[in-house]
């Protein structure tokens, strides 16, 4: 496998890859185009076809050929490797399996043809026969025709307790199978269909594969829907519906809508508003909000303007606080919902409403103010408290912006206010849900020992026996940078082991985060300025020597008040760092 990589990667062309997704321009040595990942007017996002590496000093986002086809194709590394050993013609080897992987393959594969063929018999039961014209005459009251139909590949249950099960048997599917794939049911002994008089909608996972179902009910039956129940394939936290359909839209525009339910994402594709998708009956999820993020990262929250859907749009803004979405809120007036809306008023007054979306903190002020009566003071109290996350993470512009509002809208002192803001602690559990995404990490403004550590791994790259003569010299103490003391310890094994350093093994044993980094690092390589390897390494050693005298000070004070005597060791291990600290300085203003 290993060799099959290497041979897939030699006869990739990082360039040719990328430039049939991005348009790009050659500049200093390097190719420049405009990042696919986040949008943006102003190119920040560079090839370097010598390294073999893309980066975008945007979203930072970073990689090899395999790592950009993974992201831009959203599969995975693997698949990514396949799908280019594909277009260049190359075969991948057989790799032999355990009979325990063979057996969840088979059970994998036995489901995916289980979903494709009761999708079939759903649709057919729809189009082709008496039981679904019912169902046809719901789809044309919420002016969904035919061509949405076949494209949506819709259907109908027919109110019958053994249709389904009973056209299954009979063609060699097992009563078991039909269980574990949520389409039959068990009660008193019995199996029944799940699905009964329901126009059923295909739920597909973003590649297009059919893993469960949702049904609607028509009628005054409970509940009103019904989605498939988990099953190996079908994860409600990790699925949104009509993804497959829009994912190419949200790409294009940079900007997903979320809808609460199945017809409004249909009503939407029906009105041409392609960019839409809808959670499966539960709130919104960080899962989704990563598969979001994959395609675009506006994300405009557009839930129905009922109590019940406000909330569920105040959980949704929790999720995506503190990840780099750009989240809105698009209200729909009247109180109608999405469905209703571009029923009635069709979908260019739909994306009107969509390009005048609110950002978070608009929208929470203004239902703060909406939903409490500001002429009490305990109104306003509550208002503000309300209020206070949305400023939490405003920036300073917009944050100076709201004080100023609330102090006139509400009559509160700006002093108060801003007193309140800084008592203010999110609970983590609610209010600062972190969502990690390949782009989410927090790089710190880069400074003297980052740059230094940068130039050396670039040096190293080149030469991993710089990457040896570092490691040596470093004490055994943390390096100032985690990720980067992984990259230099890991091209230090190259040197000692006379390899060269492969880009496949940083991403599979070090991770995104360093192949990213070590992504930015090469393609800055052009405008780095030249330097000596004694200049890169003294301000690590001297930021290394820095932090474990503070290490070592801060646990002999401690071990002193608790009056253990082995506080003078510590003290000793702190005082021969200082020493080494003086020395380093010295040396450094005697060759400055």
């Amino acid at each position: 496998m290993d060799a099959f990589v290497a041979r897939v990667r030699e006869a990739s062309d990082i360039l040719g890859v990328v430039a049939a997704y991005v348009p790009l321009k050659r500049k200093s040595g390097r190719y420049w185009g405009c990042c696919p990942f986040h949008q943006e007017k102003t190119p920040s996002f560079s090839v370097v076809p010598d390294e073999g590496f893309f980066y975008c000093f945007g979203c930072h986002a970073g990689g090899n050929v395999f790592k950009f086809i993974s992201m831009i194709e959203n599969v995975s590394y693997f698949d990514a490797i396949r799908l280019q050993a594909e277009k260049l013609g190359i075969s991948m080897p057989e790799r032999e399996k355990s009979e325990k992987e063979l057996a969840r393959e088979r059970k994998l594969d036995d489901l995916r043809k289980l979903m494709e063929m009761a999708q079939r018999f759903f649709h057919n039961c729809l189009v082709k026969t008496r039981y679904g014209e019912a169902g046809l005459r719901y789809f044309a009251g919420r002016d969904v025709g035919m061509d949405i139909v076949e494209a949506f590949g819709l259907g109908f249950a027919p109110d019958a307790p053994g249709k389904l099960r009973d056209a299954f048997l009979k063609r060699g599917v097992s009563e078991n199978l039909l269980m574990e794939g949520g389409l039959v049911t068990e009660r008193q002994g019995s199996v029944y269909d799940k699905f009964r008089n329901r126009v059923m909608i295909p739920i597909a996972d973003d590649r297009g594969r059919v893993v469960g179902f949702g049904g609607r009910v028509l009628g005054d039956g409970m509940p009103k829907y019904l989605n498939s129940p988990e099953t190996p394939l079908f994860n409600k936290r990790r699925l949104l519906f009509g993804l497959n359909r829009a994912k190419k839209t949200i790409r294009e525009t940079g900007r997903a809508i979320l809808v609460e339910g199945y017809m409004d994402a249909i009503s939407l594709a029906a009105a041409g508003v392609e960019n839409a998708v809808a959670s499966l009956g539960t709130a919104f999820t960080a899962e989704q909000c990563r598969l979001l993020l994959r395609y675009a990262k506006e994300i405009c929250f557009c839930y129905d303007s009922d109590e019940a859907g406000q909330r569920a749009t105040l959980r949704a803004l929790s999720i995506v606080r503190g990840t780099d979405a750009e989240a809105r809120v698009l209200i729909v007036p009247d109180g109608k919902d999405p469905d209703e809306f571009v029923r009635k008023h069709g979908g260019n007054a739909f994306r009107a409403l969509a390009d005048k979306a609110l950002p978070i903190g608009e929208y929470q002020i203004r239902r703060a103010l909406r939903t409490n009566d500001i002429r009490t003071l305990d109104g306003k109290n509550r208002a503000l408290r309300a209020i206070l996350p949305a400023l939490k993470a405003a920036g300073a512009v917009e944050k100076n912006d709201y004080i100023r509002r609330l102090r006139s809208t509400l009559g509160i002192d700006e002093g108060i206010i801003r007193q309140e803001l800084a008592l203010y602690r999110a609970d983590d559990s609610t209010e600062e849900v972190r969502v990690q995404t390949h782009r989410q990490a927090v790089r710190a403004a880069d400074d003297a020992v980052q740059s230094a550590g940068r130039a050396l791994i670039r040096m190293a790259w080149r030469d991993p026996g710089v990457a040896l003569a570092a490691v040596a010299e470093m004490e055994d103490e943390p390096f100032p940078y985690p990720l980067h003391e992984k990259l230099l310890r890991y091209l230090a094994r190259c040197g000692e082991e006379h390899r060269d350093p492969q880009d496949e093994e940083i991403l599979e044993t070090l991770g995104d985060e360093a192949a990213a980094e070590l992504s930015r690092i090469l393609a800055e390589a052009s405008v780095a300025q030249a330097g000596t390897y004694e200049e890169y390494l003294r301000p690590l050693v001297l930021a290394q020597l820095k932090s474990a005298f503070e290490v070592h000070r801060l646990r002999a004070d401690e071990m002193e008040r608790k009056g253990n005597s082995n506080f003078l060791q510590e003290l000793q291990k702190s005082q021969r760092i200082k020493q080494k600290i003086d020395e380093l300085h010295q040396d450094s203003a005697t060759n400055g």
